[in-house]
């Protein structure tokens, strides 16, 4: 391991030792010793969805500059596979675990509470317990921001596609827009308000009516990024840029 002196005949000896044996040294043992596996555990609702991509690639990236494995698991909305999940990061004892939950679909907090030791941080919606570290973007704020550009841009007949308002990012972007047009002193006609699924087809079946409006929108605010891109599907096959 080079933490201490030995001699350069007896290194010689124990480097060919390891070659003829293929040794190779255990993780695991070093973990028990050390207590610290050197992974960080990463729980997930769905990895289809670009947020989340762009995401784990972020998080993959920083333990590898800091030395630190990722370990991830996607649950596809399960909640019974979501605390399988859970339970089994908990058991390799992970150094540290990210949650992204959603309100709909929750971890079990009595599998989180059973290791008290392990840092947890809940991100994006998840529920929050009262103990974990809590990340959340500002989705009023972001929804305000974002009408506010278009109506900077000069347009006047602004349209919007929420995602589920059972969702609080949902209704929270929703009352960003609507917090805009207001303050511009804008209306908004009737068919311009569309709820999505935050999914790609629900992004192109809104953008779909909208276009099939006698006055079409000259501007359209979209709640996340999936239904952006299927909104831009729309338009391409509608033939416009």
């Amino acid at each position: 391991n080079n933490d201490r002196f030995v001699s350069e005949a007896i290194r010689e000896k124990v480097d060919a030792a390891i070659k003829e044996l293929n040794y190779a040294p255990s993780a695991l043992a070093r973990s028990l010793k050390l207590n610290q596996t050197r992974t960080i555990g990463m729980l997930i609702t769905a990895s289809t969805n670009p947020f989340y991509s762009e995401l784990v690639r972020g998080v993959e990236r920083s333990c590898f500059e800091r030395g630190y494995s990722l370990v991830l698991c996607n649950t596809e909305g399960d909640e019974q596979r979501m605390n399988r999940n859970l339970e089994t990061l908990m058991q390799k004892r992970v150094d540290g675990l990210l949650l992204l939950c959603t309100e709909t679909h929750q971890p079990s907090k009595e599998i989180i509470q059973r290791y008290p030791s392990i840092p947890t941080v809940m991100m994006d919606w998840a529920p929050f317990d009262g103990t974990s570290d809590l990340i959340q973007d500002n989705s009023l704020l972001g929804g305000d921001m974002a009408t506010q550009h278009l109506i900077d841009k000069g347009h006047t007949r602004i349209a919007c596609i929420t995602g589920p308002l059972d969702k609080t990012p949902a209704r929270l972007r929703l009352e960003g827009y609507l917090s805009a047009m207001e303050r511009a002193g804008l209306a908004i006609p009737d068919g311009y308000r569309i709820t999505g699924d935050f999914e790609f087809n629900g992004g192109f079946e809104a953008m779909q009516k909208l276009l099939a409006q006698e006055l079409r929108p000259q501007a359209v605010f979209i709640g996340n990024d999936a239904m952006a891109f299927g909104a831009y599907q729309a338009l391409y096959q509608a033939g416009l840029r």
